[in-house]
């Protein structure tokens, strides 16, 4: 855990009115400290640079022609004061004022322009950047994450940091140049002017120094108790027929009331810091305009400026208000925004679970070695698992529930690495192969589908996006779904899932089977595939599917135990352990554990068909 972190979940101030969230902030994804926030927003703005330097090159021209009407009046002043000024000098004075106001707003609409498109552009690089972030995370790390912490990065997160990059970053910039260039344009019309208008320095700047202090972590803990609140209402949502079934209701509330009551002291933490640090700030604002004035009261009476010079110091005091406001501010906002993207930059920080080599597996051979793993310290899901999966066999792996067959399954299709021992295809580990590479030789259809909002179309074409439509026909037709497929409204350009057709859990079940012919693995991990199929389909779907998929290696996990009647080999995993291995008449006639099963099946089964 880095030392922001540390600050967050130790000695931030909301963590103690919060303890409930002490636990929770232990299991969030990485948060980037300040230094790689600040070098990322230097490396995107040195790539942005170009349209950077025009933003502030628009800017810089709108405010020095701003700058020239307060000198002008106070020139003016100067000419009447000592009566060298004529109608004829005054008239040529205002249509100077006049041109420099008309050039200031021209110039300003084209800075706002041109810093919209520096920001959208900038918006668009941070976003692309996070996508490529997130499709990077091992998919072992987004399970134990968990989805509240996830979402709110990419919703709640991606949101604050659009406002800094669409608005606060190019305000910001322009507030300090416009700072910056009327301070230059006191010092020009009276160096001895410019000691009022710094003395507004020291105190903004003992403001913003303890502001800043505690706002990045606050703001932090503010985002963190938003991911648990997400998490909480996720987790209700999605378990809701579970919730209602065993009457978790009122836990449920009282989960939510504990993770609203974190939210409320994160917000009003920093809300608490914004209510000294604003006030504080915008009091200071007088300073620089009541000094110049009284200042340059007595510094007129000892003759050491004119009253042109205090006229035009006073009006470029003034001046300062609006930009000084401005980045104050928007000074609130980019440290929100800095939050966001130090949670954003966080998931880029997730250790990848493969170190891909240069070795090519020499063919198709699946081995697991000496496999043990465990989800938590000292208690083994699998215990010294060996296995050789020969290529174009076909396994079944059974056993009772939490024998750790699905484990075994994810260590197979290189998902999720062993803590122990090694599982290879052709001689190389699965972690030493690219991503790409391994998906192309090894595909995992597991209980778990999801529809992605598109056409039926795009749904089952998303592992092969050159498929025709006589392709993606023929593999609905091997998971004997062509015909539901085919009666939806606009048939493969019918819109589903989130907001369209909602398909059933056995038709998502399908289209996932089918995605898996599409996608042409050599070698297929069926977890389940068939489970929320009645027996009666799923067997006559597993049929089909053995057809289609005849010469591939497929090594199918399943409760239904005819699955290893069909099968050229069983193994039979129980506690961790593989107990049996061989084909199903050798094993019905051992008499051993697999017998057992079939018999408790076979009979569970006839029971079943005869009622």
């Amino acid at each position: 855990m880095n030392e922001t972190e540390d600050t967050l979940t130790e000695d931030s101030p909301v963590t103690r009115d919060n303890p409930v969230t002490q636990n929770t902030a232990q299991r969030i994804l990485p948060v980037a400290d300040g230094r790689q926030v600040k070098a990322y927003v230097r490396e995107v703005l040195v790539t942005d640079r170009r349209e950077l330097a025009i933003v502030v090159g628009l800017y810089a021209a709108a405010t020095s022609a701003g700058l020239v009407a307060p000198r002008m009046l106070g020139d003016i002043v100067t000419g009447v004061q000592h009566h060298g000024t004529t109608a004829g000098s005054i008239e040529v004075l205002a249509a100077i004022i006049a041109l420099s106001l008309v050039a200031a707003s021209i110039l300003t609409r084209y800075g706002a322009l041109a810093g919209a498109r520096f920001g959208e552009s900038l918006l668009a690089r941070l976003r692309e950047d996070f996508v490529d972030r997130v499709l990077r995370l091992p998919l072992s790390v987004v399970e134990r994450a968990g989805s509240g912490d996830l979402l709110s990065r990419s919703s709640r997160d991606v949101a604050a940091l659009s406002q800094s990059a669409r608005y606060a970053l190019p305000a910001t910039l322009t507030a300090a140049l416009s700072v910056a260039l009327t301070l230059g344009a006191v010092a020009l019309d009276s160096p001895l002017l410019l000691v009022p208008c710094l003395i507004v320095v020291p105190p903004v700047w003992l403001a913003s120094r303890w502001y800043l202090r505690r706002a990045t972590a606050g703001y932090l803990r503010e985002n963190a108790a938003w991911a648990e609140i997400t998490e909480s209402l996720a987790e209700t949502t999605e378990g809701a027929r579970t919730v209602e079934a065993l009457r978790l209701g009122p836990a449920r509330r009282r989960r939510a009331d504990a993770d609203l009551a974190g939210s409320y002291a994160a917000e009003r933490y920093t809300l608490r810091l914004r209510s000294v640090f604003l006030p504080a700030a915008e009091a200071s604002y007088v300073l620089p305009l009541a000094g110049t004035l009284a200042f340059g009261g007595y510094a007129c009476l000892r003759g050491w400026c004119t009253v042109g010079q205090v006229t035009a110091g006073a009006l470029y005091a003034a001046a300062l208000v609006r930009p000084m406001d401005e980045l104050i501010q928007w000074l609130n906002q980019l440290q929100t925004g800095n939050a966001a993207l130090a949670r954003l930059l966080g998931i880029g920080q997730v250790a990848a679970d493969r170190e891909p080599g240069g070795d090519r597996p020499r063919d198709e051979q699946l081995l697991a070695d000496q496999v043990r793993h465990s989800y938590r310290p000292g208690r083994d899901v699998l215990r010294s698992v060996s296995l050789r999966v020969r290529p174009g066999e076909r396994i079944a792996i059974v056993g009772p529930s939490g024998a750790g067959k699905s484990t075994l399954g994810r260590l197979l299709a290189g998902i999720t690495a062993p803590a122990g021992g090694r599982v290879t295809v052709g001689g190389v580990e699965l972690t030493r192969l690219p991503l790409e590479d391994l998906r192309g030789r090894i595909a995992l259809v597991s209980q778990e589908h999801h529809i992605f909002r598109g056409t039926l179309r795009e749904n089952l074409t998303l592992a092969a996006l050159d498929a025709g439509d006589a392709e993606v026909l023929a593999a609905l037709t091997a998971v004997e779904a062509s015909g539901w497929a085919q009666a939806l409204p606009g048939g493969l350009d019918c819109i589903v899932g989130s907001g369209g057709v909602a398909l059933s859990s056995a038709q998502a079940q399908q289209v996932a089977l089918a995605r898996l012919i599409l996608a042409d693995p050599h070698t297929l991990i069926l977890d389940e595939a068939t489970s929320l199929l009645d027996p009666r389909s799923a067997r006559r779907l597993e049929r089909s599917l053995a057809a289609v998929l005849d010469g591939r290696t497929v090594v199918s996990i399943a409760h239904r135990l005819h699955v290893g009647h069909d099968a050229d080999r069983v193994i039979v995993l129980e506690d961790g352990e593989i107990r049996e291995s061989g084909p199903h008449r050798e094993l019905v006639r051992a008499g051993g554990a697999y017998a057992a099963l079939w018999e408790s099946w076979h009979g569970a089964a006839d029971a079943v068909s005869r009622h």
